[in-house]
């Protein structure tokens, strides 16, 4: 009897820790932000990523909850583009943001991810990086420069017209 209670006790202990093996956290930075984001609530419709004034502090809402809060990882330097094939990169002018009170505040830094995986069609620069969240079924890519980006964009582009 005393056996079988041990080898139960072991077992539950074995299990317990290959649970938590598998579920570590992620870090959050600008290179895994879009999986970090799909990893907070793989049920939620919309997750996102919202840093405000002058990106010292940061939240993450999951179909419009705040849901948590960290201190940011990155500083206002960051730049955000979208990107046309026709006119190139347009940079991203801060967007307002409206908090419970209805005040209003400025956005420094926001990238929104469809519970398929799906964000928001950006090209952020930070410190000599570039990074590259408009692919929609791939991980961030990351290049030196932002003319990098823009030259394997319009190779993509050249490549699907032929």
């Amino acid at each position: 009897m005393i056996v079988i209670v041990i080898i139960g006790v072991v077992y539950t202990l074995a299990i317990t820790k290959l649970k938590t093996v598998g579920e570590e956290k992620v870090k959050p930075s600008l290179a895994n932000l879009k999986e970090y984001l799909l990893s907070v609530d793989k049920e939620a419709e919309e997750t996102r990523f919202l840093c405000l004034d002058d990106c010292s502090e940061c939240s993450v809402y999951t179909d419009g909850k705040k849901v948590q809060s960290m201190k940011s990882f990155f500083d206002s330097s960051i730049e955000t583009y979208t990107y046309n094939f026709l006119q190139g990169t347009n940079e991203v002018k801060d967007a307002l943001f409206f908090n419970k009170e209805g005040n209003e505040e400025n956005v420094c830094f926001s990238l929104n991810v469809t519970k398929d995986g799906i964000a928001d069609q950006y090209l952020v620069v930070y410190k000599d990086k570039t990074y590259d969240y408009t692919l929609a079924f791939e991980k961030t890519k990351v290049y030196d420069f932002l003319e990098e980006a823009v030259e394997a964009k319009q190779k993509m582009a050249q490549e699907v017209m032929q």
